[in-house]
């Protein structure tokens, strides 16, 4: 039995096959700790409904509930809502199409009894749909471990436990400006950390996450690179609170932005003359032009479902 109450908390978004899988795979978890499971659907026709009562049926350890507001952050706030009102006092958010690992749920709870703190993060390990070698190059599926009790200042909520009622005390939430585009788990993270939070590192704590091979391609892993140096910039402004502190943080991240842009262009151009291969320095500079973009306020638009406020173009080598 879990030391603390617990809900596993998984955000969906029109992926039926693909939940159902997880499903699957998360009740044994649930189960053997003691925990609770929460779906949280944000797609407008409740589609993954029908997937959660035939696979769930007969258990009384589950919950459905449909968040039609559109945006991953939304789905995120109403998760966190359900788990308070339910008398949990933990969250721990996984992905929809997540495998998790053996012991992981019981492994992220121990970590959190033994560390403490407002949060305990875990590996999103990434199954490749296949080969490209110059993708494998540029690094653009490599994520950072750490050793087990690392404090991290930032972490991404795809295995991400979070103690939903010192969130309440300090009235952080999940910023719902970054809904559509990404980044609001970045945000919400540096927030934790810039108010006194600790978020530590487990990495035995381990989830499976599969690559869909439609993001299996170099002009996909580009924008991504992209994206995630717009968020990551606008968030370090977002979380600024005075006009000279969002001043500095534009002015850090336009700076930073252009020395990766240039120092990735030159070790692109090198890698190709050399034959060692431009990928990791186009990674490096289109993260760059995102930071420079997110600093100004130029805001991306990855997972559009109505028409972006400010859409700023990628052209990207084929």
């Amino acid at each position: 039995m879990t030391a603390r109450p617990a809900t596993v908390a998984v955000l969906t978004y029109r992926r039926p096959e693909r939940l159902a899988t997880a499903l699957r795979a998360l009740l044994p978890h649930v189960s053997a700790t003691g925990a609770s499971l929460l779906v949280v659907d944000n797609d407008v026709t409740e589609s993954a409904r029908p997937v959660f009562e035939r696979v769930t049926a007969g258990r009384e350890d589950v919950r459905y509930v449909h968040e039609p507001t559109p945006g991953i952050a939304a789905a995120r706030n109403r998760a966190l809502d359900e788990v308070a009102a339910s008398g949990s006092e933990l969250v721990v958010f996984v992905d929809d199409d997540e495998t998790p690992g053996e012991a992981w749920l019981a492994t992220l709870l121990a970590a959190h009894e033994r560390y403490g703190g407002t949060g305990v993060a875990g590996p999103a390990v990434p199954r490749l749909p296949g080969r490209d070698p110059w993708i494998e190059s540029g690094g653009f599926f490599a994520r950072p471990r750490h050793p087990s009790g690392t404090r991290v200042g930032v972490a991404a909520s795809n295995n991400l436990l979070l103690d939903v009622g010192w969130l309440a005390r300090h009235d952080l939430r999940f910023d719902e400006e970054f809904g559509l585009t990404g980044g609001s788990d970045t945000m919400l993270t540096l927030r934790i950390t810039a108010r006194g939070g600790a978020l530590y590192w487990c990495d035995e704590a381990v989830v499976e996450d599969p690559v869909p091979a439609k993001r299996f391609t170099r002009s996909w892993v580009v924008r991504r690179a992209y994206r995630v140096g717009n968020c990551t910039a606008r968030a370090e402004v977002q979380i600024a609170e005075s006009t000279p502190a969002r001043l500095a943080a534009r002015a850090r991240g336009v700076g930073a932005g252009v020395t990766r842009v240039i120092g990735g262009l030159a070790r692109a151009a090198a890698g190709t003359v050399t034959g060692r291969g431009s990928a990791r320095g186009i990674r490096t500079s289109a993260r760059g032009a995102g930071m420079i973009t997110g600093a100004v306020g130029v805001v991306y638009t990855e997972y559009s479902r109505a028409a972006p406020s400010r859409q700023h173009p990628v052209g990207v080598p084929s």
